[in-house]
């Protein structure tokens, strides 16, 4: 790792820290999040690389050489000064919970990000008190885009941001009807803020990235997976003042960020669509469980 000095600007060694974290662990990893509530980034970090479990950390329950030993093999790669760099070559920003713009309403998971890496020039600490999840599925009907879009636009006219995920379909449609209203919409994505996915959404991303915000729990190159994206719709839910699942499937992933909302005790609505519509079935379901409200 280059130390801090060698940047050229000042950064704190903490958030260097996180940084490192941010490329050691996935997002949604407990038992690294627990370490670093407990002894802080820098001497979590220092464990990992020592070998080494600090005696603050209340780690005993598993064995910890076991589970840390997971994290090593990314240790001889592991360059946090330029993973700073990429993102302020686009302009981003990285922001820990030690910043003032932290998001309040993350810190409601039961796994917190240890850091987010943002790229455009909205402000992410309104958004626990002002902002509106619109999720849905990416093999959406024109029924549910034109409701996405609608709802998008309508939303910014009252104040509100949007937040989505920047996935074909109702995320999609979502971001652009916040950004024709000419308002805030952020997009959280499973990926670094400097690849777009799917890449047919490169040119939205763009124009996040001018006027809105695209956030991630991971550094940029990172590439998304299956278990990213998962935790990327807990992360959306939590950002959010509520979330309104448009259009989902019977299994949906979408359904997933409804029950992270659920969980953190966020107001859940859902659009209804035609009985015979597959597309509709999950916002369905969840309004028969008692989940979501119309």
């Amino acid at each position: 790792m280059r130390p801090a000095a060698e940047l050229g600007f000042e950064v704190d060694d903490t958030l260097l820290a996180r940084l490192a974290w941010s490329r050691l662990a996935e997002p949604g990893d407990p038992r690294a999040a627990a370490l670093v509530a407990a002894v802080g980034p820098s001497d979590a970090l220092r464990a990992v690389m020592e070998r080494g479990v600090p005696a603050a950390a209340d780690v005993s329950r598993s064995n910890p050489a076991a589970w840390m030993a997971k994290y090593v093999p990314r240790l001889p790669t592991l360059d946090p000064a330029r993973d700073l760099v990429a993102v302020r070559r686009l302009g981003g920003r990285v922001v820990g919970p030690e910043d003032d713009e932290w998001p309040a309403g993350v810190n409601d998971l039961e796994v917190p990000p240890l850091c987010l890496w943002v790229v455009g020039p909205e402000s992410l600490r309104p958004l626990r008190d002002r902002s509106v999840a619109l999720v849905g599925a990416r093999a959406a009907t024109t029924y549910g885009e034109h409701v996405a879009r609608e709802l998008g636009y309508g939303l910014v006219g009252r104040g509100f941001a949007v937040v989505s995920g920047l996935a074909y379909g109702i995320d999609a449609a979502a971001h652009r009807g916040a950004l024709a209203a000419g308002g805030a919409s952020v997009a959280v994505v499973a990926g670094g803020v400097d690849r777009a996915y799917p890449r047919g959404n490169e040119s939205l991303m763009r124009r996040l990235s001018e006027g809105g915000a695209v956030v991630s729990e991971v550094p940029p190159g990172s590439a998304p997976s299956r278990s990213r994206f998962l935790q990327r719709n807990r992360l959306i839910a939590a950002l959010a003042t509520g979330t309104v699942v448009v259009e989902a499937a019977w299994r949906s992933g979408s359904l997933s960020t409804a029950r992270a909302a659920d969980a953190l005790g966020r107001p859940v609505g859902a659009v209804p669509g035609p009985t015979t519509s597959m597309t509709s079935a999950g916002c369905h379901a969840l309004v028969r469980s008692g989940a979501a409200v119309l």
